[in-house]
């Protein structure tokens, strides 16, 4: 349960910082980069399994720091993402990586981005091996330490 509560009060911290930073991540790259995250964390196990696609859409449309784009664009994204995930995971994971390394110059959104990851991740109070890993390899993408997230 310890671990729980520390989980917990990370995410909860996370969330708080980023919503002081919202008007600053009010661009295209940022909005990609976090669905391409989303994406990855859905299919950190190496499968996306509906259930586990549906859960992570709600919980990007009831995040606070995603609200200030358009709730479609950030599912067409999501989805876009997944679906190539799912066609060809190697591949798909390189897409999505990538896609969140266009962030390397804009350290801050970089950030945003691995907390939102981070908050996907533990968001069913359990983040799971793959999960940090998929954080882990988004952390190299952009060039940030990974244990500046205890990872």
């Amino acid at each position: 349960m310890a671990f729980w509560d520390q989980l917990k009060a990370k995410t909860t911290e996370l969330s708080s910082q980023l919503k002081t930073k919202t008007d600053q991540f009010r661009n295209k790259e940022f909005a990609n980069g976090s669905m391409a995250m989303c994406a990855l964390i859905a299919a950190a196990d190496g499968s996306i399994d509906p259930s586990e696609r549906q859960k992570t859409a709600a919980l990007i449309m009831s995040n606070d720091i995603l609200a200030v784009f358009p709730p479609d664009e950030l599912r067409q994204k999501f989805d876009w993402y997944c679906s190539k995930l799912e066609s060809d995971f190697d591949f798909g994971k390189v897409e999505a990586t990538a896609t969140i390394g266009k962030l390397k110059a804009k350290p801050e959104l970089a950030r945003a981005v691995i907390q939102i990851g981070i908050i996907i991740g533990g968001a069913d109070g359990f983040f799971d091996d793959h999960e940090k890993a998929a954080v882990r390899s988004a952390c190299h993408a952009v060039g940030i330490s990974p244990a500046e997230f205890d990872l």
